[in-house]
């Protein structure tokens, strides 16, 4: 007789927690012997909390947050593991039309380049007479931050004093830019399209353009809870990994569309969903562009909780200012993404899996099929500014950002 778990899992309404919400609707997790019930929130602070006290036993969470955690960052936070990634990309760059507008008469062009469009913001920016331009992130310890700063600081514009960084939750920035709170934010999907089909909004450039293959949300695991339950987290990671190839799977991306459309999971019109899903992003003033790898949900390795994808969050952090350099405090980042567990628990599947832990972030720029049978491809994972992050020369790196 197969083992029952009862899994509480929290997620916020977004696109990317589509690999929970298909494991419990199409039967993935039941499946596995897994009871899964999953509590909606609006916020990343709320799944925090709901984390510390217990509430849920595993979260869609965004990937630095764990790291945070268990760096006393943010807290309240229980101590935190990192079995699984829930896939790569899924977020945009959305600013005003007014703010496009400057943008596009210095340059910037709808193809959503990140360099060309990056330029374009600074001479913006050059010109700005009064209050700075201020733009919203989901969260402080956020892929979203991270990657927006990346892309400011490598196009020349200090995100801490050329503009104003704010944070808001993710459903709210739609309407506090057409309300002219803010002038841009970076979100996961469905806010970006949201901006632009329903705020008139525009796209300034995406997660895959500024770091293509690059690591978003993740699935964060309470660790006493995992320590204790190490049979019902090992069956989650199998049903999640079911749940991925069915969502990665073209001929059912309308069908996500629908289900996650449903009020318990996103709650917006499929028609917001599945423009991300296809890969086909409209990016204001009636312009549709195709974003390859905007949002994997299973290909290249894409739930796998690479130790190189911690240790750049963690070079952020530094980078920030948000903690200072220190060896233990790099092995606690480290430790926290667990593909030892990953490993463990999907290896009887006989799928193909990468065999280190960490690569060098920003090394591939085609799709570069590894290992001996060649059945994983991985890449491009390249950094819009030709960066590369090594993980075993963590120093260097952080000493060269610094110095930027």
């Amino acid at each position: 007789m197969t083992t029952r778990h009862a899994i509480t899992a929290g997620f916020v309404p977004l696109l990317d927690s589509a690999l929970l919400v298909v494991a419990r609707e199409m039967g993935f997790a039941e499946e596995q012997g897994i009871d899964l019930t999953l509590l909606r929130e609006r916020s990343w602070a709320s799944i925090r909390d709901r984390l510390a006290v217990r509430h849920v036993d595993v979260a869609h969470i965004l990937g630095p947050m764990p790291i945070a955690g268990n760096l006393g960052l943010n807290v309240p936070a229980p101590e935190m593991i990192v079995p699984m990634s829930l896939g790569l990309g899924g977020n945009a760059v959305t600013v005003s039309p007014a703010l496009w507008q400057r943008m596009a008469e210095n340059g910037a062009t709808t193809d959503l380049d990140a360099r060309a469009n990056g330029a374009a913001l600074r001479k913006a920016i050059d010109a700005q007479a009064g209050a700075p331009l201020r733009f919203a992130v989901v969260h402080p310890y956020s892929g979203h931050n991270y990657e927006l700063r990346y892309w400011l600081a490598a196009s020349g514009i200090d995100p801490d004093r050329d503009i104003e960084i704010v944070v808001l939750p993710p459903p709210d920035m739609g309407d506090a830019l057409a309300e002219g709170v803010i002038d841009g934010y970076c979100a996961g999907e469905p806010w970006n399209t949201f901006g632009v089909l329903r705020r008139g909004a525009h796209l300034a450039t995406v997660k895959a353009a500024i770091w293509r293959s690059s690591p978003e949300k993740v699935l964060g695991v309470n660790a006493k809870w995992g320590e204790a339950n190490p049979e019902a987290m090992a069956a989650l990671l199998v049903a999640l990994h079911q749940a991925s190839i069915w969502c990665a799977r073209p001929d059912n991306h309308e069908a996500l569309a629908t289900l996650l459309a449903k009020p318990a999971y996103v709650g917006r019109d499929a028609e917001l969903l599945l423009p991300a899903l296809k890969g086909t992003l409209p990016v204001g003033g009636g312009e549709v562009r195709v974003v390859r790898d905007f949002f994997v949900p299973n290909a290249k390795a894409a739930t796998f909780p690479w130790k190189s994808h911690a240790l750049w969050f963690y070079t952020q952090m530094v980078r920030w200012r948000q903690i200072e350099h220190a060896a233990e405090r790099q092995r606690i980042a480290a430790e926290t993404y667990r593909p030892d567990i990953y490993r463990a628990a999907l290896k009887h599947l006989g799928i193909a899996m990468p065999s280190a832990s960490a690569k060098v972030e920003g090394a591939l720029t085609v799709e570069t099929p590894v290992g001996s049978s060649g059945a994983l491809t991985l890449g491009p994972d390249g950094f819009f500014d030709g960066g590369r992050f090594d993980p075993d020369d963590l120093d260097a790196y952080i000493a060269a950002q610094s110095a930027g």
